[in-house]
């Protein structure tokens, strides 16, 4: 089965702020690798670090069998896969979840690609989490390309 390495991370440039995520994408033993990154307007570090995750995931043709591992250095992401607190999530149907909208597609992707979950201390000197970080924050910085963060400025009009 084929192998596929995803490095994600998310920036806000202020919480909320300008923000944006930053992807690796590599087959593992192929000469292939992938960058991807947005920036949003205005939005939270957790929902780039959450949507760097889908995006990435999304990305995976449906009909490809693949095993992948999700490499993250954002503990609310990882944790609630490998502490399973999604699982109370659904069970309390969201209440009292920051992110809903993010975590419902979320799961989409995920119940379809099966991805593990590995945790790496961010701002280390992992070259390719550093390469995620800057493609973050650059997105994050340039102001030309954002996007809307609809789930984040309708849920928080009073911050706008």
């Amino acid at each position: 089965m084929d192998q596929v390495h995803i490095y994600t991370d998310g920036s806000s440039r202020g919480n909320p702020g300008p923000g944006g995520y930053g992807i690796v994408m590599i087959a593992v033993g192929k000469n292939f690798k992938k960058e991807f990154s947005q920036g949003y307007r205005k939005t939270t570090n957790n929902r780039m670090e959450l949507l760097a995750v889908i995006e990435a995931l999304e990305k995976i043709k449906p009909d490809h069998k693949v095993a992948i591992t999700v490499f993250t250095d954002s503990r609310y992401v990882s944790d609630a896969i490998n502490k399973n607190w999604m699982a109370g999530w659904i069970k309390r149907k969201w209440k009292n979840v920051k992110n809903p909208d993010l975590w419902k597609r979320f799961l989409k992707v995920y119940n379809r690609t099966q991805p593990k979950m590995q945790w790496v201390k961010g701002h280390n000197d992992h070259p390719i989490n550093e390469r995620c970080d800057a493609l973050a924050v650059n997105a994050a910085l340039n102001k030309s390309n954002h996007l809307i963060d609809e789930g984040f400025e309708l849920q928080n009009k009073t911050l706008l």
